[in-house]
């Protein structure tokens, strides 16, 4: 079973990254336009699931 512990740091870092780069967005928006550009996150740890949402905005995508 996987730690349940990883849960709480990942959703706050998920709800920092929201706060400071598209707060107008509304949740759905925020995932579909990860997803779409960075396919379907099936597989990703937390991790990298982390790594592309923060990549994502090093992209200046916020007009999408």
């Amino acid at each position: 079973m996987r730690d349940v512990n990883r849960i709480d740091p990942f959703l706050q870092k998920i709800g920092e990254i929201w706060k400071t780069e598209c707060p107008d967005w509304r949740f759905g928006q925020l995932i579909f336009n990860l997803l779409i550009e960075y396919g379907v996150p099936f597989y990703w740890e937390e991790e990298d699931f982390l790594e592309k949402l923060e990549d994502y905005f090093k992209h200046d995508n916020k007009g999408e």
